[in-house]
């Protein structure tokens, strides 16, 4: 059956990664972790050579914490088809354009083995939109992670086409990997954790833009009744706020009946250039 592997037929096979920035380079940290190999892709070399240094400091700390594992090694790929060689599963994790998604993902098919299975990382994308070029729409859907090592919850989803195998494939096999997968039952923008921390996000900053409280007060109550180190406008600082608005403005896009406050208050931050702990301002000053 097509796609179908338990973890002992796949443990000797390589795991491709493409992109080598802060989410793809904490993949490749996760699927290093259990004796493997992973390649890793990226038009630069820095990147790709930071992303390894990354994986061989943080290896040995996860697997003590986690107290299971072993060190597995991170390979540089020269090409698209070295990087592919007898992997079983690719995961792409470049920038959230579809301009960059789509050709590559065509390159991808072109190259990949015929059994590989192939998983977007995009957090507001749906996998069926940069499908375009990909053959077999059976074998492509969302793996979305969010920042492992610390939160290890993946959300699976369909591109509408995926065969039930390759689901069922990744839901039993990715906890070998410390990746705890839960799988949206249908199409959702913002998958299933992301659409809840927006409806947070979102009333957070209602409170907000109508004079109700302070960004202090919003996360000072999360973090005593919640027992929380971050309360939401600490987190949105840390992600920054324009790619906040991003995110907000294409849910508004899919759901124009979504209230304009929380976006308008964001972009009177975004547009005075404060986002967040990257330019040293945000809902918070940074010194």
């Amino acid at each position: 059956m097509p796609y179908a592997y338990t973890f002992d037929q796949i443990r000797d096979r390589p795991v491709t990664v493409f992109g080598a920035g802060t989410l793809g380079r904490r993949i490749a940290l996760m699927f290093a972790s259990r004796g493997g190999t992973v390649r890793i892709s990226d038009p630069s070399a820095e990147q790709v050579a930071a992303a390894a240094e990354y994986v061989a400091e943080a290896l040995p700390v996860l697997l003590e914490k986690r107290g299971s594992g072993e060190i597995g090694q991170v390979e540089d790929a020269a090409s698209i088809e070295d990087a592919l060689r007898d992997a079983w599963l690719v995961v792409e994790a470049v920038p959230e354009r579809l301009d960059i998604k789509i050709p590559l993902w065509g390159q991808i098919d072109e190259a990949a083995p015929a059994d590989t299975i192939f998983a977007t990382n995009s957090s507001s994308y749906p996998s069926r939109m940069m499908a375009e070029k990909v053959r077999d729409k059976s074998r492509l859907c969302n793996i979305h992670f969010y920042m492992p090592p610390t939160a290890n919850a993946v959300d699976l989803m369909s591109d509408g086409e995926t065969g039930r195998t390759v689901l069922d494939t990744l839901l039993g096999v990715l906890p070998e990997f410390g990746i705890h997968p839960f799988e949206a039952r249908k199409e959702s923008v913002g998958f299933i954790f992301n659409r809840v921390w927006a409806a947070i996000k979102r009333e957070s900053l209602a409170v907000v833009a109508e004079g109700v409280a302070r960004p202090e007060d919003v996360d000072g109550m999360f973090k005593i009744n919640w027992h929380l180190p971050y309360g939401p406008f600490q987190m949105m600082d840390q992600v920054g706020l324009d790619v906040v608005l991003d995110i907000e403005n294409h849910y508004a896009d899919e759901n124009p009946h979504l209230p304009a406050g929380p976006r308008d208050l964001l972009r009177t931050y975004v547009e005075a250039g404060k986002l967040g702990i990257k330019t040293g301002e945000g809902f918070y000053s940074y010194g």
